[in-house]
Parts: C-alpha cells; structure tokens; sequence
C-alpha cells in the first residue's frame, strides 16, 4: 500500500516539462507507427493480390470474408493467375495456373506433401486416413484400394447397389410427391450416398433412407466437424482453446465422439458379419473395400483405429463428392429446363437401342429379385423394369448427361480448395518462388470460373462445351480438378460418375423439380461445398 501511495505522489508531483515530454513521446511513437503502416501499404500499391497487415498478414481480411472465401479469391484471381496470402505464422500461395497445378500434383508430387500443419488440422476428423497422410501409409492404403477399385466384382456389386439405393430415393420422393410437400434433395442425397458408400465399401446396411427418414447423428456431427476444422485456419488461438478444451475445439471433440459412436459401430458389424462369413465359405474375400482392409493376406493387419480412419475418409470421398455434385447439378436443372429435355431425350435414345439387350450384365436372373423389391416398396413394374435397364454400358453411352454432370463439376466442385505443404523450396513454371516450410494451394472453384481458361461464355451452365459430335471429350486432369490429378487422383472417379447417372435418370424420368425459392443460391464455408440452405424443392411425379 506504501509503494503505491508513493508512486500515485510522484505521478501528482511530475513537472509540466516532464509531461510534455511524455506527451511527445507518445505523439512522436504514434506518428512512427503510422508512417510505418503507411509505408507498408504504400508498398504493396501495385499487388495484384490482396494487401496485408504487419504481423497479422492477410488474416483480418480473410476472416473478414471467411463466409465467401472461394469468391474473395476468384475476384483477386480475375487480375492474377497466382499471388501470396501471408498469415501469422505462415506463407499461402494460391494458384490457378494449369501448369502450376502440374507441377504440384505430378512434375514435382513429392516436394508437395499434405504436410504435418496441414494434418494436424485434419487430425481429429481424418486420422490417418488416405486424403491425411504421406509416404508408405498413404501408398499402401491407396494400393489396396486400387486392387479393390479396379475389380469387376466391386463394379458389378455398385451397380446393383447403386440402383438399390436409387429406388429407394424414388419411393421417398413419390411419397412426397402424393402429398405435394417439399423436400430438401441435398438431404436425401446426402442419405442416399452414406447408405450406398457403406453398402458398397463396408457392407452394412445403414438405412438412413428407410421411409421414416430417420435422424442421422453421425451426418450432423460429420458435417459440423467439417465447418469446425476449416476455422482453424483463420483462429490464431485454436490450439490453446484445443488444450483447454473450451469454445470451438470443444465442441469439435463432441462432435468426433458422435462420429466415432459410428464408425466403431460399423466396423464391429462387418467383423461380426466376415467371422460368420467365413465360418461357411472358408474365408473368401467380399466385394467391398472394408474387407479388403481386414483381410489377412500376409499384410499388415489394422488396429480398429486405422479402420476407423481408412472409414472415415472413404465416407468423404463416396458421400460428400456425389451428394453435393448432385445438388449442384439438379439446382442447375430447375433453372435450365432445355437441359433437362435434352438428358430425357437421350436417355429414350439409348434404352431405346438397348431394350432387346435389356439383361446386358446377365442381369435376368435379378429381375424378379428387384421386382419383388419393387413391390414391397409400393413401385409400380414399370420403375422397376425401367431401372433394370440402367446398367454399366446403357449408362456409359449417355455422353450428354456425363457432360452435363461435369459441367457441374466445372462450375460447382465438391472440393473447392486443396492445400499442400512445400517440403523444399522450389520455383513454379510461371516463376513464383515458393520457399519451404509455408503453403501452396490451387483452387478448383476459381479455375472454372476463369474467362481466361474458359472462354467468355465461362458463366454459362453449358454442357455443350464437353461434346464434339455428341461425344464427351474430357480436357486436362490439371484444368478441371474436380478429381484430383498425378499420383493422388481420384480412384473413385467412375464410381462417383456411375451413381450420378443412375441416380439422375431415374429421378428426371418420373419427376418434375422445381426450386422453392429462386433467390442466388449460396455455399456454406466448409471443406466441401455445400449449400447453405439446403436444396428445396416442389416435386411432382412427370
């Protein structure tokens, strides 16, 4: 109490000279600091990227426009195809140079890892899944996985489950439709792609499109997990709050719990399923990808937490990807009808040419399978005969509708931004040096919407643009990066094309969509480009 009586008696007792100079000295720091700012913005005059701040970098403004990210970025890249995002503690480059995305992504793969920060962010969500790892873990599940993926018998059991699930989705929707309710579609494809991915990479039967529509916990936790995760990049106090576990991160932990309540559920029921399995035909390999992982065939065998991880991410890759291509690609429809007559036109064309070929995967010994399965739905036989149709070959000559579902993909990419770690410092073909140790990323969102890559009808949903002769015509892997390109594309490219198909013919042959609200319809900042707000639609039968 002495000390702070005395020091308030000598603050009383400062000479009027001695404030002045106090008073100086602060207005002379002042002047200081703001000529120093000014110079550093001064400096960057002439950046075609945008500006930032001593110390924090670009982090004010990216949090400032964090809701519209993807649209921050493609507006800095309509002046440049490459420019740097400095963070606190971190350098990004972005980029949507193509050859800059060659060099990333196969010239120089192994400079570009996903790298430990990067992982750390993803930690909790993806473990040490494929899209989360490097070197010898990454190769070896993407080498089971390729095994996997480049099987007939894997081609043949999608097929019939894709279709599967397909006509359960037409029941809800007919249901709906009879009442002439709404329904959100992202929603439903959303159930429709979980069902699937777990019927098709782990075998078990989650029934999220059962006719109740029942609440999915894991779907909700996943997709807030996801939102969690992005934030982290722009929150400088993430790790303190992780530690503490408070605020964000602590949610994000409820979040994994849900989330693994899950997982570990249905690893336990494929191992209970393959032991009675096995106990009658010896052991044999099933179709799906979760088997493969759990045999053991002299390699190693996973703990239930690499399961859990290997799960996880193929769920993202067989989820998230073709859900939300297909509710881009059917908000695109209900705003260009003409596109969806031309799809229907094709689609009579080919099963027309194909309908005395109609068992073109010695399929006739399913029929009265899926007939009978029909009828317990309440589905008419003629749903169900015209889905039988829908096979491997009738949907692969529907070079329009491939064409508009990629169209989609250029406009609307389920991966909108991919970061990668710079292990060393390298130069990039269009001469930006990229020093070790910080970021590059390029970003699919804003390369397809490019006038430069694309033309000056680049804002057009024009499917027309992938056809010569009525034949699709793909372009770079390294300009429409919707799948990845080099040593890490995307295994799952046919098989996502395969559901969206048959998933897109069966709903526009027996149903009209039409949007509920017209107004600009917006992304939710997430590692995956969701809409905001769902996809709300009118649905009548056609």
């Amino acid at each position: 109490m002495d000390s702070s009586y005395s020091l308030h008696s000598h603050i009383l007792k400062t000479s009027p000279s001695d404030k002045s100079f106090f008073v100086l000295w602060v207005v002379a720091w002042a002047l200081v600091s703001a000529w120093w700012l000014f110079m550093h913005r001064f400096r960057q005059r002439h950046s075609k990227g945008p500006k930032t701040w001593p110390i924090l970098g670009c982090i004010p403004e990216q949090a400032k426009n964090f809701d519209k990210l993807h649209d921050w970025l493609l507006h800095y890249f309509r002046a440049t195809s490459t420019y740097s995002v400095p963070m606190v503690t971190i350098n990004n480059t972005f980029t949507v140079d193509p050859a800059n995305v060659e060099h990333i992504l196969k010239t120089n793969f192994s400079n570009y890892p996903k790298g430990a920060k990067i992982r750390e962010r993803f930690e909790p969500v993806l473990g040490n899944g494929i899209f989360n790892v490097d070197g010898d873990l990454w190769w070896h599940q993407r080498k089971v996985a390729i095994l996997e993926f480049s099987s007939s018998k894997l081609r043949d059991y999608s097929i019939h489950a894709f279709r599967d699930q397909a006509l359960k989705l037409v029941e809800v929707l007919w249901k709906f439709a009879k009442r002439g309710e709404t329904v959100d579609l992202q929603d439903l494809f959303m159930r429709l792609t979980l069902d699937s991915i777990c019927k098709v990479g782990f075998g078990v039967d989650v029934g999220c499109l059962s006719p109740l529509l029942p609440k999915v916990p894991f779907a909700t936790a996943f997709d807030e997990a996801n939102e969690l995760v992005i934030k982290r990049y722009i929150d400088v106090f993430w790790k303190l709050k992780r530690a503490l576990n408070v605020g964000s991160e602590a949610r994000l932990r409820q979040c994994v719990q849900v989330i693994d309540s899950f997982l570990y559920k249905v690893i336990e029921t494929r191992k209970v399923e393959l032991n009675c399995a096995n106990a009658i035909d010896h052991g044999e390999v099933k179709a799906d990808l979760l088997s493969r992982f759990m045999s053991k065939d002299g390699e190693e065998v996973y703990s239930d937490k690499m399961l859990r991880d290997i799960v996880i991410n193929f769920i993202i890759a067989g989820r998230d990807t073709t859900a939300l291509t297909l509710s881009w690609f059917f908000s695109l429809l209900c705003k260009h009808p003409h596109v969806v007559e031309k799809i229907l036109s094709e689609v009579a064309e080919v099963l027309g040419e194909n309908a005395s070929e109609h068992n073109g995967e010695s399929e006739t010994d399913k029929i009265s399978e899926h007939k009978l399965h029909g009828q317990e739905r309440g589905l008419g036989d003629d749903i169900v005969q015209f889905a039988q149709m829908l096979n491997y070959q009738t949907l692969n000559k529907m070079h329009y509708l491939h064409a508009a579902l990629t169209e989609t993909l250029r406009l609307y990419p389920a991966v909108p931004l991919e970061t990668k770690e710079v292990a060393a410092d390298d130069v990039l073909p269009d001469g930006t040096q990229l020093k070790g140790g910080n970021w590059v990323s390029y970003v699919p969102y804003s390369m397809g919407r490019l006038e430069q890559l694309w033309g000056p009808d680049v804002n057009e949903f024009k499917p027309e643009r992938w056809l010569r002769n009525g034949t699709f015509q793909p372009q770079s892997p390294f300009k429409l990066t919707a799948f990845q390109a080099g040593p890490r594309i995307c295994l799952g490219k046919d098989s996502a094309y395969l559901q969206m198909k048959m998933t897109a013919v069966l709903l526009l042959r027996f149903f009209q969509f039409q949007l509920v609200d017209h107004r600009q319809i917006d992304y939710r900042m997430m590692v995956v480009l969701y809409i905001a707000s769902g996809l709300e639609v009118h649905i009548s039968q056609r």
